[in-house]
C-alpha cells in the first residue's frame, strides 16, 4: 500500500473514499483487502476501487 497523491495512479489500483483518493495498491486483491478493512471500521464510507489500466471504477 502506498499513500495516494491526489491523482489516479499510472498503474495498479487506487481506493477512492468519499470522493478522495486514499491509497494505491499494486494488485486488485490488495485493494480489496484495504477496502474490506475500511468497511469494517467505517461502514458508512462510500468506497470505490479505481483500475488505472482500464480506467474502470468499481463501487463497493
Amino acid at each position: 500500500m502506498v499513500a495516494a497523491t491526489g491523482e489516479l495512479p499510472a498503474s495498479g489500483y487506487a481506493l477512492e473514499v468519499d470522493g478522495r483518493l486514499n491509497a494505491e495498491f499494486a494488485t486488485r486483491d490488495g485493494a480489496r483487502a484495504g477496502d474490506e478493512e475500511l468497511k469494517k471500521r467505517f461502514p458508512m464510507l462510500q468506497i470505490r476501487i479505481d483500475d488505472a489500466q482500464t480506467n474502470a471504477r468499481e463501487e463497493i
